[in-house]
């Protein structure tokens, strides 16, 4: 059985290349494209994208419903269902503007892949996400060995995190010098560290405690002092994996080398939360709780923009919507004590939220 088609396959190279080089997308976010563009091709047996018809999307809007996830064998949620045909509806849409398909793909035709209104909003619905408090994350880190240099590292990695809100993919690519045990801040450095939208910004140490931010000085100061490492070392290295007398791969230490992607942290992070009896959260977990916390030290717009900023957010309503999520057991709380009178020490959240709104509208009309 043909599993694919010569002309499809040169095409679908070209909107590869737009999507990276003129859309300025990231290779996972292509590589999601790509996933979605295929299950479109083994829907329709890889016919020639110039035979697309509209019924053909209708068709595989059927076909997307029934299908299940590859890992839990439920069937696919509506959140997947969207972005998959929200991917194609863009491509053919693309498609519709190119030489040689103009006369066989109309651009409305792409209208087709749509899901419908009450779908859409299902698969958009904002929903509760499990984050971890500050009391959680350090117990995990109080429960963790530091006899090996491995266990050292691992624990360090949880508290840097906690302490600078830093995403998986910069802590893996982030080198020492990149930490400035002076100045208490990180330099995100998107040259050399793997930010998110390559953005280059300075991270002070959050407040989350001397004891957290104690842990991280050690690390540092362990890597420059007592293994004499370089500014260019990896701040997070390797694990050192050597074949023993017995022909089987054991951990030796670190080695000078940087992960190649954030899996390994995650796997840490996993066992770090296993280990202490709680459910597993993942690195960036701890940025939705450093977003909690900001709410609650914040006092004033300017103190809340600098917190924004230290997460690596232009625009602080960014902070506000992806991490300013109000969990519900504590929404009760505050919806309680909003009964009883308090005499307004400092000012008020209403004022901080209408000089953020005064803001907005002000950056929209200029």
């Amino acid at each position: 059985m043909t599993k694919h088609n010569a002309q499809n396959e040169r095409i679908k190279r070209q909107y590869f290349i737009f999507l990276k080089e003129a859309k300025r997308q990231n290779e996972s976010s292509v590589d999601a494209v790509a996933k979605a563009i295929s299950r479109f091709e083994a829907h329709t047996k890889y016919r020639d994208f110039k035979a697309f018809h509209y019924l053909q999307a209708v068709a595989f809007k059927a076909d997307l419903a029934k299908q299940t996830n590859q890992q839990t064998g439920k069937p696919l949620s509506k959140s997947t269902m969207n972005s998959t045909l929200s991917q194609l509806k863009a491509f053919f849409q693309w498609l519709a503007m190119q030489p040689g398909y103009k006369s066989h793909i109309s651009y409305t035709e792409a209208e087709y892949f749509n899901l419908s209104e009450k779908e859409v909003r299902i698969a958009t619905a904002k929903r509760q996400t499990r984050v971890p408090t500050i009391e959680q994350i350090k117990h995990v880190i109080a429960s963790m060995p530091s006899n090996t240099v491995i266990e050292r590292r691992n624990r360090a990695l949880i508290a840097f995190t906690l302490l600078t809100g830093a995403r998986d993919s910069a802590i893996a690519s982030m080198k020492i010098k990149h930490v400035d045990l002076l100045a208490n801040c990180i330099f995100q450095d998107a040259r050399e560290v793997k930010t998110k939208f390559s953005k280059t910004f300075t991270t002070y140490f959050f407040p989350v405690g001397d004891d957290i931010q104690q842990i991280v000085v050690d690390w540092v100061n362990f890597l420059k002092t007592e293994l004499l490492w370089g500014n260019d070392d990896p701040l997070f290295p390797k694990t050192h994996v050597i074949n023993s007398e017995d022909r089987v791969f054991i951990t030796s230490g670190i080695k000078p080398e940087h992960w190649s992607n954030a899996t390994p942290i995650r796997s840490i992070f996993r066992d770090a939360f296993e280990a202490a009896d709680l459910a597993y959260f993942n690195p960036h977990s701890f940025r939705k709780t450093l977003g909690t916390l900001g709410q609650q030290l914040c006092q004033t717009p300017e103190a809340f923009k600098a917190w924004s900023q230290n997460l690596g957010h232009d625009d602080v309503l960014t902070t506000l919507y992806s991490y300013g999520e109000v969990q519900q057991h504590r929404q009760g709380e505050i919806i309680q004590q909003l009964g009883v009178f308090r005499t307004p020490k400092t000012q008020s959240t209403l004022e901080i939220a209408l000089e953020l709104v005064k803001a907005v509208e002000q950056r929209n009309q200029a």
